[in-house]
């Protein structure tokens, strides 16, 4: 597997590991046979060969379940195919609880993962005991046992990936530094390297830990960095055999499992060690770092708590090894936004064996179509802003990264390093009035807002959290006075030119050839015509369109806009986020409170739903929106950050009589369920139609430009949609929802809820989700069912509609 170096090819994959042979494997079993993997010293000498070797299923989302499943099954049969051994054991996965809350966590992925296909047994400390006998069981109240999850060996396997791919064609070289990537026109145009310039039409970075600084050379963010992570092997002791599970202790955060007649002990500490190097050597082959004792001592401790032989028997060995970590614990995959023909596999926080297989396979799929295979936005590279890839935001982050793992997954759980990155010009205000931040995309944004003499801290459960009463404080204010919010993280463009309207045209289901001050909503599609995006556009003038979006949309939208100007258009696409802060007035009150900041008339007549004006607010100037994602009379002002704090400051002057009330993102999140409005990421993805998602009233199929994906939705309107959006109030007005509940009608399980949240208006807790069917989803359909929504084990009866249960006439926001 080491021929000499072409002068051009296909597919050039950067990087020997486990993820980087994946690629060149599912590239060749695709179909493509001109395909390069350069690996700068052996085959899997970087994280590979120093990983633990445990294959998990267990995933909460569909997507990376698929990934993983695909991974073992995949594992399993490749020994078989290359006739190289891979080490595959299938000897299952044990996950101990010792706390009820902890179990509340695996009944509910145990839940989705039985929905995936996962098959899962939710056992007790008895029957855990029996699995694993070395271990002490009294203090534990349950356990999660996956009887197909695995062990493989990693640098074996790595190899067979690459041999695997070399038999279809693949040329595979070791020891050829990759030293830049060439660019040309925009695109990937091959790479640099110590044995001279190879051409290529796709280039792939699965340089692991080597990728950020890689990526950094060419001008492309990748964010990650490496942390030190450790595990120890055990002396031999008697009654231990590799056939023993992969056990996890998450609540001691230690992992366990078999290795001949020794264990191996791992763990995921709440707070790890960057690597602190200003550059990963380029030398770093098969090498470990510094063993360290002392760090280790803690998990030392809760092993021999687990599993007392361990006290006798001691530990033969230490590995301390660097594993690359991003800054939300998810990994990276995708094209770049930067360059096209540049994509990337990299940063998986630990997860790179259970995934590499799966990973390597949508990646491969992705490159040879031209778009993901599936909804793959929570690993998309698109998801990151520059800001998030210094060296010190990420030696910050990383700490925290690693220790997710094991960190109770607590629902709108808000990391607390690498914080202030970005903020609004509001923001030393409204902590003043006990604003209690969160993050999206580097931006602090006010979650809710604390009462005085209350700390605005977050304390975390499943059922309702401690901001449960401020947050229906919030919640009633907009729906009963006027409430404030400051939505200045939105995504904001200007887009200009003579080809605007062609452009949007082309790119959005709805029309948007609308008259100058008035706005549309519509979803961006693909040519499967699922969504790649929603947003608001505001057309200013003949060849001015403002555009808004959601936060975690800014790079996405940005890449999927320009990429889709023709050559020969006149249109133009400016980032104007940081140009503008934005301020929603929403309530019954909304109306009042400007008329006494305004000499614009606000009546319906004079300003109707849909439309933009610029009026004054006081002494300053605002683009008024008169739109809502609340589901109440409103307006959005859009204003240059520098007036930002002036139009806030009036607002909340004149509205002191009238009730106003700051609110924040949780309150919007409550509101807008009950109204039924969709958010992207959750309730509309790729995997998701506008006709499933209920959304069909924001296309216009007769507009004179056909738009992408405009002929696969007129065949889904033909046949009929067999997924569908519903809206879910529970009728027990106690619990909550979170989203990723399972969705039963007449005691089968159709689905999972996609967003969830409590309705203080409907008086109970409000989710929207999608409900599948073998047949077209009609409203007969919909009526004839009884449905229940899964909350850990207990499953709850609920009201489905695919009406809001909100306001459906939009009454409310038409006055």
């Amino acid at each position: 597997m080491n021929p000499s170096l072409p002068s051009h090819t296909r597919a050039l994959v950067v990087g020997g590991g486990i993820v980087g042979a994946s690629v060149a494997y599912h590239l060749t079993k695709l179909g493509w046979r001109d395909v390069v993997l350069l690996e700068q010293g052996e085959l899997a000498g970087g994280t590979t060969w120093h990983a633990a070797g445990l294959v998990g299923r267990l995933r909460t989302s569909s997507a990376m379940a698929r990934i993983a499943d695909a991974s073992a099954r995949l594992y399993a049969a490749l020994e078989e195919e290359t006739g190289y051994p891979t080490g595959w054991r299938r000897v299952g996965s044990l996950m101990l609880a010792q706390t009820e809350a902890r179990m509340i966590q695996y009944r509910r992925a145990a839940g989705l993962a039985e929905y995936f296909g996962i098959e899962t047994q939710l056992i007790d400390p008895r029957d855990a005991k029996a699995r694993w006998p070395l271990i002490r069981h009294e203090d534990l109240v349950g356990a999660v046992w996956i009887p197909d999850d695995g062990v493989v060996h990693p640098a074996k396997t790595a190899v067979a990936l690459a041999r695997g791919a070399a038999r279809r064609g693949a040329i595979i070289r070791a020891r050829v530094r990759v030293t830049d990537v060439l660019r040309r026109n925009g695109r990937a145009a091959g790479v640099r390297t110590s044995e001279g310039d190879v051409g290529a039409e796709i280039v792939v970075l699965c340089a692991g830990m080597w990728t950020r600084q890689l990526g950094l050379r060419c001008g492309v963010n990748v964010p990650l960095y490496p942390v030190e992570h450790h595990y120890a092997l055990s002396n031999p002791i008697e009654g231990v055999s590799g056939d023993l599970p992969c056990a996890r202790d998450p609540d001691s955060t230690i992992y366990f499992r078999g290795e001949g007649t020794q264990i191996v002990v791992g763990a995921f500490q709440a707070y790890a060690k960057p690597w602190m190097v200003d550059r990963v050597p380029d030398d770093f082959s098969f090498s470990l770092l510094e063993d360290d004792w002392a760090l280790f001592s803690e998990p030392v401790r809760q092993a021999i708590r687990r599993i007392p032989a361990l006290e006798e028997a001691g530990f033969a060995r230490f590995v301390n090894g660097p594993e690359s970590f991003t800054p939300d614990n998810a990994f990276i995959l995708g094209e770049s936004a930067e360059m096209d023909g540049l994509y990337v596999a990299a940063g998986f926080n630990s997860v790179g064996i259970a995934s590499a297989g799966g990973a390597g396979e949508v990646l491969a799929q992705w490159i040879i179509a031209g778009e993901p295979p599936m909804d793959l936005w929570s690993v998309d590279i698109r998801r990151f802003v520059p800001a998030q890839n210094t060296r010190a935001f990420l030696r910050d982050r990383v700490s925290e990264t690693l220790g997710l793992h094991y960190r109770l997954a607590w629902p709108n759980y808000e990391m607390e390093s690498g914080r202030g990155l970005r903020t609004s010009p509001l923001h030393d205000r409204l902590k003043s009035r006990g604003a209690c931040f969160g993050s999206k995309l580097g931006f602090e944004r006010p979650l809710w807002f604390a009462r005085p003499g209350m700390r605005p801290v977050m304390e975390y459960s499943f059922g309702r959290q401690n901001w449960f009463d401020c947050h229906a404080a919030e919640h009633r204010a907009a729906r009963e006075h006027v409430a404030v919010f400051d939505q200045t993280s939105f995504a904001k463009y200007l887009l200009t030119g003579r080809d605007a309207v062609r452009v949007l045209q082309r790119l959005c289901g709805n029309d948007m050839d609308v008259p100058a001050g008035r706005l549309v909503y519509s979803g961006m599609f693909n040519e499967r015509g699922t969504f790649e995006s929603d947003l608001t556009a505001v057309r200013l003038a003949e060849d001015i369109y403002y555009l808004i979006s959601s936060t975690a949309q800014a790079v996405r939208d940005d890449d999927w806009i320009r990429s889709h100007i023709h050559d020969d258009e006149r249109a133009h696409l400016v980032d104007v986020t940081s140009g503008f802060g934005v301020l929603g007035v929403m309530g019954p009150r909304a109306r009042a409170l400007l008329s006494r900041l305004t000499d614009a008339s606000l009546s319906s007549d004079a300003f109707p739903f849909r439309a933009a004006r610029r009026i004054a607010i006081g002494q300053y100037s605002a683009l008024a929106l008169r739109i809502t994602y609340v589901g109440e009379l409103g307006w959005e002002l859009h204003v240059e950050t520098d007036q930002l704090p002036g139009v806030y400051d009036a607002l909340m002057d004149a509205g002191e009589s009238l009730g106003v009330a700051n609110a924040g993102t949780y309150a919007i999140n409550s509101l807008r369920l009950e109204k039924g409005y969709r958010a992207w990421g959750g309730d509309i993805t790729p995997d998701d139609t506008p006709l499933e998602a209920g959304l069909g009233f924001a296309v216009d199929f007769d507009k004179p430009v056909p738009f992408i994906g405009r002929d696969a939705l007129l065949r889904q309107r033909a046949e009929g949609v067999r997924k569908r959006m519903l809206s879910f109030v529970l009728d027990d007005p106690d619990p909550v929802l979170w989203g990723g509940e399972r969705i039963f009608r007449n005691g089968t399980c159709v689905g999972y809820t996609t967003s969830g949240a409590y309705g203080h208006t409907v008086g109970g807790a409000v989710a929207l989700g999608y409900v599948r069917s073998g047949e077209p989803i009609t409203r007969g359909f919909i009526a004839g069912g009884t449905y229940a929504i899964d909350l850990a084990g207990a499953r709850i009866p609920a009201r489905a509609s695919a009406a809001p249960p909100y306001d459906p006439r939009n009454e409310r926001i038409l006055v």
